[in-house]
């Protein structure tokens, strides 16, 4: 049997859409099967399945009653509830004692009666951030009201009610262009949608948009932010006066993809021009009114952005340092002003020259022009064109539009040295403001985005070759410490792919430095498929082993006169020499001199007992592991390595 449940709304905001398909197709695959299948517009979400089965399997219960010790009416009266006859029941030994028990046959149950039973909650389940009341107060709750549903199995309905709307048969078409009711079974489904200006397929919507007459800039959240909103989606482009691309490409764009949801029109060779793609939720534009109501729209955008950028000229961004005095940064940290002075501070133990210091203090200026309070999205970016159009040094403007870079692991980190300590100083100081007041991100909550902080200073620090000892700067406070190790190893894991072992291996070996922590990285990765890599690390991890075993943490020095020939011996003998082959090695070269310890590694083990029943002698081989494993474990702890022995065994 065939399965499609439609849910119809009013129309869902289209960051949540996505969230509410996912959680609607793992809670109807366990209902329905596997073949379930999602797919949504602003104005419905839709479930289908097919190859649904009719019932579920029967089952057998196992059932426990009264001892066999009980009184007749206790054994009938169990097994009148068990459904069978006194002399049908077994008996079955425990510890306890003997009781009687019956192997009770469970019919299953029909798919219908269990999805009639099972959707409302399904449905109400769906996590919205926010959710409403439309039936009057104590009714269910939804992210916009439900105004019909269909629910079919087999093409028949599955009967349920949500806040006074029963399921039925009788879909809806486009608000304005559609039939407001039309019948539906689930094979002419999608087809009756269509018909009724619906294109349900959200990948068909998305190509709909993409074939545009013009060359515009492709930018795909938008171009699913427009997906989602629109459920028969038509491309026009409008034009607006060549006299506002006076003003910055910056500002015409945002106020185009931020304000209006419009596409930008570029030329070739990446020119901004005259032109926009908005993107309308009806079948054409026959008299170009909608075209000419949108122009007129942006037209009144641009003149604002123009009216403000002059206005904001009136003061340069060194006039506006002081204002910031004014300007929450956090209740519990102060304004900006004191931000401001902590990041220069902090720009100049992170070694920035005059043009990042200058650029930590007009950072923030722009907080207090009138085109920032406008169009917030452009905060830095306005500040980077202020700085230009006031003749700072070029170094100071691109740092300053560059300050909130990356905005994402996607993102590139800033394109000039003063700018990327700039980045650091002012998410560091974020991070380190917020933890020490205690607000750390918890769950999803993470209002202050120190999340995206914290991975963009790891990032910046990484691919900007950024020699910086990280773990002075938040190694004090335990909680940022371990939130910044986590940041670490997603980005090296995640981001750089490198194995979840060798990352675990490198950093706990020591992470301050992450510029040296890419290089122990690569090595470990190029050096592992060497033949004697993972058998020393499963030697390095048996000396931890050892070593935690005997409680032994101490850094005694080796006593050479206690030293055995033979494999003792020959073992101090190459570590000593390994000692003095890695010293200023690079760090593939001093991986493979320490792989080459392996075979006397693995003698030793073999001939020599390290628990020796003299305690001098004892403690002189727990030395000598100790000081091999400190001395070798600065690139990466090997016993982290998990061998292929290990994953033989998991």
């Amino acid at each position: 049997m065939n399965f499609l449940l439609e849910i119809g709304t009013e129309e869902i905001p289209d960051h949540m859409i996505d969230p509410a398909l996912e959680h609607l197709l793992v809670a109807c695959a366990k209902l329905v099967g596997d073949s379930a299948r999602v797919d949504g517009t602003p104005r419905r979400l839709v479930v289908r399945a097919e190859n649904v089965i009719e019932r579920e399997p029967d089952a057998e219960e196992f059932i426990t009653g009264p001892a066999t010790s009980a009184s007749q009416p206790a054994v009938a009266g169990f097994a009148k509830k068990a459904g069978a006859r006194v002399e049908e029941l077994g008996r079955t030994v425990t510890a306890k004692g003997e009781y009687y028990s019956f192997l009770k046959r469970v019919p299953g149950r029909p798919t219908r009666d269990i999805l009639s039973a099972s959707l409302p909650g399904v449905i109400l389940g769906t996590p919205f951030p926010k959710t409403m009341y439309w039936a009057g107060k104590g009714s269910e709750r939804f992210i916009r009201p439900i105004r019909w549903i269909v629910a079919l199995l087999g093409g028949e309905i599955v009967p349920f009610t949500i806040a006074g709307v029963e399921s039925f048969n009788l879909s809806s078409g486009h608000r304005t262009l559609g039939r407001k009711w039309f019948p539906v079974t689930y094979e002419d489904y999608e087809q009756r949608l269509r018909e009724n200006f619906v294109i349900l397929s959200a990948d068909e919507r998305y190509q709909r948009i993409r074939e545009s007459p013009v060359h515009y800039k492709c930018d795909r959240p938008l171009l699913r932010t427009l997906t989602n909103i629109t459920e028969f989606p038509t491309p026009i482009v409008g034009h607006f006066d060549e006299e506002f691309l006076t003003l910055p490409k910056e500002v015409l764009t945002t106020v185009m993809k931020f304000h209006q949801k419009y596409l930008s029109v570029e030329s070739k060779d990446g020119q901004l021009r005259p032109q926009f793609v908005a993107v309308m939720n009806l079948d054409e534009d026959r008299d170009g009114l909608i075209r000419r109501g949108n122009e007129g729209v942006l037209r009144a955008r641009f003149n604002d952005a123009r009216f403000f950028w002059n206005a904001d000229q009136k003061r340069t961004l060194a006039q506006r340092v002081d204002d910031l005095a004014h300007v929450t940064f956090q209740a519990k940290l102060g304004t900006y002003l004191e931000k401001t002075r902590r990041v220069e501070s902090l720009v100049r133990e992170l070694g920035g020259d005059e043009h990042a210091v200058r650029a930590a203090t007009l950072a923030k200026t722009d907080l207090t022009t009138e085109l920032v309070k406008e169009f917030t999205e452009l905060q830095g970016v306005v500040g980077g064109l202020y700085a230009r159009a006031q003749g700072e040094h070029e170094e100071v403007a691109q740092a300053i539009y560059d300050q909130y870079k990356p905005i994402s692991m996607e993102d590139s980190i800033p394109s000039n040295a003063a700018g990327r300590i700039l980045s650091v100083a002012d998410k560091l100081d974020t991070l380190r403001g917020c933890f020490e007041v205690g607000l750390i991100p918890s769950g999803s909550r993470d209002p202050f985005a120190l999340r995206r902080a914290a991975q963009g200073v790891v990032k910046i620090i990484v691919e900007g070759a950024m020699d910086i000892d990280l773990e002075s700067y938040v190694g004090r406070d335990p909680k940022l410490n371990e939130f910044f190790l986590d940041r670490i190893r997603y980005y090296f894991r995640d981001i750089r792919g490198f194995a979840y072992d060798e990352v675990n291996a490198v950093l706990a070996a020591g992470w301050s430095r992450l510029n040296e922590v890419e290089k122990r990285l690569k090595a470990v990765q190029a050096v592992r498929p060497t033949a004697d890599f993972e058998p020393l690390a499963a030697s390095f991890k048996r000396i931890s082993n050892i070593l935690r075993q005997a409680q032994y943490d101490r850094q005694d020095v080796i006593n050479l006169a206690l030293i055995e020939s033979g494999a003792e011996a020959d073992l101090y003998s190459a570590y000593v020499q390994t000692v003095h082959q890695t010293a200023g090695a690079d760090y593939p070269a001093a991986l493979t001199s320490i792989a080459a310890m392996r075979p006397f590694v693995d003698r030793f083990f073999d001939k020599v007992l390290v628990n020796a029943k003299d305690e001098q002698v004892r403690a002189n081989r727990l030395a000598l592991l100790a000081s091999m494993r400190r001395e070798f474990s600065t690139i990466a702890d090997f016993s982290e390595i998990v061998t292929t022995s290990q994953e033989t065994k998991a």
